[in-house]
């Protein structure tokens, strides 16, 4: 069960943003790569889906990408985002992480074909990014609405988990009208659990 660390209701998102990317800048390396590797082998425990859309986390983020390796070693076929112009992300195929090259943004990407963001509704289980998440499903993102843009095109039926830090999942978040609510939460610490999207 999700236990939500409580914030004041007042600040905004980019007080959010820029309060947890603070946290994340001072957290050991050591604790960051226990906590990665706790992320990767959660992540190869998931239930199995034939396509599953990830991502290699970069800078701070939690986890690496022993994540999408352990994905891979699931039998699941990993789609990672390619980014473009603003927009839904495009996506390409990970066969492993000595394929993957630099991007824009700092990001890191399949060096294969290029899909469609229409690829994203053949994913049974999406792992999405995010700065923090509240208990009702609200997700902070970086703030270029790329997530946004993209999640309205998956299946309605996918799983889709947000991943933060144990302390990433609060109890509020400001939200606007066009943010995408997650269902499920991964964490280090936590495993996947289930969240309130049904609460107000």
């Amino acid at each position: 069960m999700v236990v939500a660390v409580r914030v004041p209701e007042e600040i905004d998102k980019q007080a959010w943003r820029a309060m947890i990317r603070g946290r994340r800048a001072q957290v050991p390396d050591s604790v960051r790569a226990a906590e990665a590797a706790a992320l990767a082998e959660t992540a190869g425990r998931l239930d199995p889906a034939e396509w599953v859309c990830a991502y290699v986390p970069v800078r701070e983020e939690p986890g690496s990408a022993a994540i999408a390796e352990a994905l891979l070693a699931t039998g699941s076929r990993v789609l990672l985002p390619v980014t473009r112009e603003p927009g839904p992300l495009y996506w390409g195929e990970f066969t492993g992480t000595e394929t993957l090259r630099p991007a824009r943004y700092g990001l890191l990407e399949p060096a294969g074909p290029v899909l469609s963001p229409e690829a994203v509704t053949s994913a049974q289980l999406i792992l999405v990014p995010a700065l923090a998440v509240d208990r009702r499903g609200v997700r902070l993102g970086q703030g270029a609405g790329y997530y946004d843009r993209t999640l309205g095109l998956a299946d309605p039926a996918a799983r889709v988990m947000v991943v933060v830090r144990d302390d990433e999942v609060v109890e509020w978040l400001p939200e606007e009208p066009h943010d995408i609510r997650m269902r499920w939460v991964l964490t280090p610490g936590g495993g996947p659990a289930p969240l309130d999207v049904a609460s107000s």
